[in-house]
């Protein structure tokens, strides 16, 4: 599982014209999932992203976690995170799951983040979605289980 972790001011994704998800602040998501992904990857990487340090305290020190500061989440499925563009002028995305298993895994991911206690808003699975976004420093993050 890669997940790409961004802090923001605000984030949308709209679906032909439509929102579908939004937050006002807090942390965008855009989850790829891998052939050698399971179920069992998706409470480490919930445990991390809801305790990972990456909001200012009053000293704009990075100390606070999305849980310190109540941060609401807008997660994104994003397959292209494991497009492979070592060879060639076109990415190979051989080592993505199969959708079946992405959307599962995706779903599941959204639902124990929402019962560990957080507000959820998600894109739409398999979708051309526009996502906008205002980056919050920039803070990014890389994460992979």
């Amino acid at each position: 599982m890669r997940l790409v972790l961004q802090r923001v001011k605000q984030a949308q994704v709209t679906v032909n014209q439509e929102i579908v998800g939004s937050i006002p602040s807090g942390i965008l998501v855009l989850l790829g999932v891998s052939k050698a992904d399971s179920l069992a990857h998706i409470d480490p990487m919930i445990d991390k992203i809801s305790q990972l340090r990456i909001f200012a305290d009053e000293a704009g020190r990075m100390n606070l976690s999305a849980r310190d500061v109540n941060a609401q989440f807008l997660v994104v499925s994003q397959f292209t995170l494991y497009g492979d563009c070592r060879k060639g002028r076109r990415p190979s995305f051989d080592q993505a799951a199969d959708p079946q298993t992405a959307e599962t895994i995706y779903d599941r991911f959204c639902d124990r983040l929402r019962e560990a206690g957080f507000v959820v808003e998600t894109g739409q699975f398999r979708a051309m979605m526009d996502v906008s976004l205002t980056n919050d420093g920039p803070v990014t993050f890389l994460l992979e289980s």
